[in-house]
């Protein structure tokens, strides 16, 4: 009688892992069909933009920027999480970060492509792009923002695939014959030809410590230039001199929010729960109370400084978002961004993961909303002295920003086809083989 083969802590990763990528259940299609449709109505709204121009949205000469300016700062911001934590965690060696550096760097692709078609939305005229290429000019931060954006997203690209090759080769090797001929091109095309040698990993490790140094100042240099758009302005609120670390704190915040969200979503659908453990909620969970903690002192900063002074322009600002008709938004924004995410965290050492989870979605939604009171308020306080500004989102801005959301989650969608969620090479090179101690097999 032959003896039962014990399946080994490798061999389960790779059939947990790469079981999405052969096997699609229909609750799948009509997911990915929701989201095409949202995106569909999204590209009606735009046609109807570019059709009939800006005068279909909110946004005038007063108050000029609006909700794509929101989203263009916001998926801009989340990117962060993946070039940060990722790079940060894989340069200090933290073995922990394995199972979720493959999702944190999907997060910096696909936030940073929905966050870079913002600006080309907010044109207008979309044909007028290539007169930012044209025509330019060096001292404008708009140009500084261009080349950066564009910089960070080949270097996400890179730092997102490099990983990826030792993980492609064994699915071009698993394949075998089996499989699409689409599927086997593809997989080994991508694979490089990568055969696990010793002189192959050495090159692949030194690629990947190179990107994870390189990733880190363009991360920060992206939205400290995207700060600058606002903080070179001479306007009340955004002539500050903190916006460069407020933003790139709040892009951390926000990304890192999104991160476990993110990993909380792959965790449960795909089954991952031996490899995404609790260990490592908790441990992102001290992250996000320390950024929190950071974006709240920041915060202070900046109203405090406003409110002491109290210039003419600055006082109207501060009445408009403390006390006016954005006030609803500002403190909606410190209370499921700061005081409740704060309390959960602490809280949280019985249930980790919900609580940490919860807190998460409470800060990437507040944190949409200080983008928004960053952004509009500002516009809203006249430079004469005639009527306030006004801005109310149409259902054109609504319908894309909706597109623009569930875009990102189709990138996702899509990409847990194709692309093994966990780096299995590295777990498997970290745990040696076996369940990393005190972990073990989820029950």
């Amino acid at each position: 009688m032959r003896a039962k083969h014990v399946e080994s802590y490798s061999e389960r990763l790779e059939r947990v892992v790469l079981h999405p990528l052969f096997h699609t259940r229909r609750g799948y299609y009509f997911f990915v069909l929701f989201l095409l449709a949202v995106v569909a109505w999204g590209f009606y709204a735009y046609y109807n933009q570019v059709r009939y121009g800006l005068t279909v949205t909110g946004m005038g000469d007063v108050v000029m920027y609006g909700f794509y300016i929101v989203n263009f700062v916001f998926f801009i911001g989340i990117s962060y999480a993946g070039a940060l934590v990722s790079a940060i965690l894989r340069l200090t060696k933290a073995g922990w970060r394995t199972p979720i550096t493959r999702i944190a760097e999907l997060i910096a692709v696909g936030g940073l492509t929905d966050g870079a078609i913002q600006p080309i939305i907010d044109l207008g005229r979309p044909d007028r792009v290539w007169h930012i290429f044209a025509y330019g000019r060096f001292q404008s931060p708009l140009l500084w923002d261009i080349i950066a954006i564009i910089t960070y997203l080949v270097g996400s690209f890179i730092y997102l695939y490099l990983p990826l090759i030792p993980d492609f080769a064994l699915i071009r090797d698993r394949l075998g014959q089996g499989g699409s001929s689409f599927k086997r091109r593809f997989y080994t095309l991508f694979a490089l030809g990568w055969r696990n040698g010793v002189e192959q990993r050495q090159r692949l490790e030194k690629a990947i410590g190179i990107m994870a140094i390189l990733i880190i100042p363009l991360a920060v240099s992206v939205h400290t230039v995207v700060a600058f758009i606002f903080s070179t302005t001479l306007r009340p609120g955004w002539n500050s001199t903190i916006y460069g670390i407020y933003f790139v704190i709040g892009a951390v915040f926000s990304g890192t929010a999104v991160l476990l969200i993110a990993i909380a979503i792959f965790r449960k659908i795909y089954h991952l729960e031996e490899y995404i453990t609790e260990k490592h909620f908790r441990n992102l969970g001290y992250l996000l109370l320390v950024l929190l903690l950071t974006y709240f002192y920041l915060t202070f900063t900046e109203y405090l400084t406003i409110g002491y002074k109290l210039e003419a322009g600055e006082k109207e600002l501060l009445q408009l978002v403390v006390l006016g008709k954005n006030a609803p938004w500002f403190w909606l924004f410190f209370i499921s961004s700061i005081v409740v995410p704060a309390v959960l965290i602490i809280f949280s050492r019985r249930k980790t993961i919900p609580l940490v989870v919860t807190a998460s979605v409470l800060v990437v939604i507040g944190m949409w909303l200080k983008r928004f009171i960053i952004v509009v308020p500002t516009l809203q306080v006249p430079l004469m002295p005639f009527e306030f500004g006004t801005y109310t989102p149409t259902w054109v801005e609504i319908s894309i920003g909706a597109a623009t959301l569930a875009g990102f989650v189709l990138m996702f969608t899509l990409a847990a086809k194709f692309i093994p969620s966990i780096s299995m090479w590295e777990v498997t090179s970290e745990s040696g083989g076996e369940p990393p101690a005190g972990e073990g097999r989820a029950k």
